[in-house]
């Protein structure tokens, strides 16, 4: 039976008629998921919260363990406990390493369309945003290695904020890709904060490779973790910011100064418990998510022909080209919105390339998904 959302001051279900003008949306927009999290975690967070004192608490051994042995066993990557700096979260991450390794007007490269907070985190601190879009070849995403260089040697920008995977058009990078884009963040002196978030959530026949095992002395590569995607507990407020001691102190420092740290009971309790016992649990996830993933690219190749699905290589968010379709972006909205009553990212918000675009996030009962693409295939009819 779905969960009922509405009420527990959730952003997705509450929050509709904020963004969206009205609450008569299926909410399918923000990127968490309408499944419990891993019934590990409720039972660790139950279990903290029998003890009535919820004071100022230290990092555990506990979870920096559960950490590195997830990291080791699902990616390959034998992270060092003394280069694991816990973080309020990935977004605020990114706000502090554009501040550690930029200074006001200095320009950070970006791969548009992406994640709307990578602009933000720019131009909110006073830096200006270099644009690298992604390329769309044969439907397929790739990145713009030439553009790269260019970005980096002309424009001479500091820092690249990759997404990887990529959000949202579910490229999970290759071996060569990433190791491409090393060549370029060598040869310009770019620091690279990785966004690997969504590492965890990949679909079969897919690896996920963590830019920083592919790393050589003296390359400046972060890398920003999380528990939030992957165990749906992105309320809980807590990630891991992984790097070399130089770049690691720089971020740091940059959080010293609002004094701004990530110690809270329950978020620790949740990420030991999540990457301890949680593998069982994502490993049905995806097996679910996979399924719904190909029954909306065959749902739309046979009765929507006109918006055509990304296949995600990882993520559980799918992006749609609805140009097809003849409208412009506030007419698209209005069509899903008001036609439709979907509440879906507006594509135009992830920057270049989005317009035309809509985010799908497929982490809903797939009932929900098969609701919602027969409404769309209603309002889109008389088109």
């Amino acid at each position: 039976m779905p969960l009922r959302r509405d009420g527990t001051a959730s952003v997705k279900h509450d929050g509709r008629t904020e963004v969206f003008g009205t609450d008569a949306v299926v909410p399918l927009w923000v990127a968490d998921m309408d499944f419990a999290a891993p019934p590990a975690v409720t039972e660790a967070l139950l279990a903290r919260a029998r003890h009535p004192v919820y004071g100022y608490t230290l990092y555990p051994d506990a979870a920096f363990d559960a950490l590195m042995r997830w990291l080791a066993a699902r990616h390959g990557w034998n992270v060092a406990r003394e280069h694991i700096h816990f973080c309020p979260g990935v977004v605020p991450t990114l706000y502090a390493a554009v501040q550690a390794f930029t200074r006001p007007g200095d320009l950070v490269i970006v791969q548009p369309p992406v994640y709307p907070p990578f602009f933000s985190a720019v131009r909110d601190t006073g830096r200006r945003v270099a644009e690298n879009p992604l390329i769309e070849r044969d439907g397929r995403w790739t990145m713009d290695f030439d553009h790269l260089e260019g970005c980096a040697a002309r424009a001479g920008a500091k820092l690249l904020l990759l997404c990887s995977p990529h959000n949202p058009v579910g490229r999970v990078w290759s071996h060569e890709e990433l190791d491409r884009l090393l060549e370029i963040a060598r040869r310009h002196d770019l620091v690279v904060l990785s966004d690997e978030i969504h590492a965890d959530l990949l679909y079969p026949g897919v690896r996920h490779v963590p830019l920083a095992t592919l790393t050589r002395p003296g390359d400046r590569v972060l890398t920003a973790v999380a528990p939030s995607k992957t165990f749906n507990i992105p309320g809980l407020g807590l990630s891991a910011l992984i790097a070399d001691d130089a770049e690691r102190k720089a971020v740091e420092a940059a959080f010293g100064q609002l004094h701004v740290g990530a110690s809270n009971p329950f978020s620790l309790a949740a990420l030991e418990a999540a990457y301890r016992d949680g593998g069982p649990w994502l490993d049905a996830l995806m097996r679910y998510l996979e399924a719904t993933r190909d029954e909306v690219i065959n749902t739309l190749a046979h009765r929507l022909p006109r918006i055509h699905a990304y296949a995600p290589e990882g993520t559980y968010l799918m992006w749609l080209d609805c140009r097809a379709l003849g409208l412009d972006d506030a007419a698209l909205r209005d069509l899903f919105v008001h036609d439709a009553g979907l509440g879906l990212n507006a594509g135009i918000s992830f920057g270049s390339g989005g317009s035309g675009h809509m985010r799908l996030n497929l982490a809903s009962p797939r009932a929900v998904i098969r609701d919602a693409l027969e409404r769309l295939r209603r309002a889109t009819a008389h088109l």
